[in-house]
């Protein structure tokens, strides 16, 4: 009965995606025009793989820009590990894939993913012929785990998280979720309370383990300091107060700016580095500063002598650089429900945090950081200023708080190589 309804379901789910084929295929036209990135290699994305594509490799699909940075020390090992062996890196968005090929280089191979289409991942699979498919986060998709399976592919699931939203939802679908979890070969997750989640929807207590996160063993460029003193002169921002809204959604810019314009009426001297979660969209904040009588202008400009109110991110791999010329730093996706983005970036460069209340993406981190000091949670956009302002004025607190964060990071550095030796495992299974 089981084996019947989950065979209805998964037939329901690939009905829906037939369905939906239409849809998907004008949004990706549509996402093409505000991102022109979107229409190149578009055929990847149906499972049509590059003839250069070598086969039998450990298969890396790492989504967007954030898991690829966060994978890359990881799959760095691995290939020293393992010189012989050919490596493949998928991702989902245009800057995934410049940050694979700006981290890993000509080490590995790397294309989109096929979309979760059953004729597009059997496409995928039989050209690509993986060892090994090594998931990062919380990429479930049905079709392209069941067809691993089938085909005697190990799949693995590193730096797992669940949340108490997602696993809700898994539950209400649980003739579908359960055998999909059931045929991941291991899943390694960034905390014991994650791992219970996957457990309390049914996955074998032996097939899963709490590794932590390979987000906190970041390792920053050995140019850095040199990239941001540059960046500030080219700036011009010395001897300026520096705060920075980092990831940014819609939603959140207006208020953003609108604490800006109260911050400068304490600060006249501060600047506002808006860094937008998809740099594509700078143009259109621009648009929104002019409306509040602010200047600004965008970080790939060349040197200046002018003196800007904002300066807005349009540049992806900038932001570790930016994040060094603040003083304070804001987390965006936080003040919006979209979960909160990465607060260890930050932390590791000992800025104090500050983020909105909707922080399901890093309950964990978050909740060290806080307990440590190193954080403050914020509900809107006028607590936003007060805790702005105080840290601004208070170099001590601010300095406490940044050296808190660290701590905190370093402390849970450890995760890639407890990893590693997970996948080393595996391959010999």
């Amino acid at each position: 009965m089981r084996y019947l309804g989950f065979f209805l379901a998964l037939s329901f789910y690939k009905i829906l995606l037939w369905l939906a084929l239409p849809i998907v295929y004008l949004r990706l036209l549509l996402r093409a025009r505000r991102e022109p990135a979107y229409t190149a290699r578009r055929a990847e994305r149906f499972g049509c793989v590059p003839d250069d594509i070598k086969p039998e490799a450990i298969w890396f699909h790492t989504v967007s820009a954030g898991e690829s940075i966060a994978a890359a020390p990881l799959i760095k090992k691995m290939i020293g590990n393992l010189p012989e062996q050919n490596f493949l890196v998928t991702t989902m968005t245009p800057t995934g894939s410049e940050r694979v090929h700006q981290h890993l280089g000509d080490s590995v191979d790397h294309c989109y993913a096929p979309y979760d289409f059953i004729f597009a991942v059997r496409r995928f699979l039989r050209k690509t012929q993986p060892r090994m498919l090594v998931l990062m986060e919380t990429e479930i998709w049905p079709n392209l785990i069941m067809q691993a399976n089938a085909q005697g592919i190990p799949v693995v699931l590193i730096n797992a998280r669940m949340s108490e939203r997602s696993a809700r939802g898994y539950q209400r679908m649980s003739w579908l979720s359960h055998p999909v979890l059931g045929a991941i070969t291991h899943i390694a997750c960034q905390s014991e309370e994650h791992m219970q989640r996957f457990i309390n929807l049914g996955v074998d207590a032996q097939k899963i383990s709490a590794l932590g996160s390979v987000k906190y063993d970041l390792q920053l460029p050995q140019n850095l300091v040199e990239q941001a003193a540059m960046l500030k002169t080219q700036l011009n921002l010395r001897a300026r107060p520096v705060w920075i809204a980092a990831s940014t959604h819609p939603g959140e810019e207006e208020q953003i700016i609108q604490a800006h314009l109260l911050l400068r009426s304490r600060l006249p001297e501060l600047c506002l580095l808006l860094v937008p979660r998809h740099p594509h969209r700078a143009g259109d904040i621009g648009v929104l500063v002019n409306q509040h009588n602010l200047s600004w202008r965008a970080s790939s400009e060349g040197p200046t002598a002018g003196v800007y109110d904002v300066i807005v991110g349009d540049v992806m791999g900038q932001l570790l650089a930016l994040y060094s010329l603040a003083d304070v730093a804001f987390i965006g996706g936080s003040l919006v429900d979209h979960g909160g983005h990465n607060p260890i970036e930050p932390g590791l460069l000992g800025l104090p945090i500050v983020a909105g209340p909707a922080d399901f993406n890093f309950v964990e981190v978050v909740a060290q950081l806080s307990e440590a000091g190193a954080y403050k949670k914020i509900a809107n956009a006028d607590e936003l200023t007060e805790v702005v302002s105080e840290l601004l004025i208070d170099a001590a607190g601010r300095e406490q708080m940044g050296s808190n964060a660290r701590a905190v990071i370093m402390g849970n550095v450890g995760a890639t190589q407890r990893t590693l030796a997970l996948l080393g495992r595996q391959l010999e299974v």
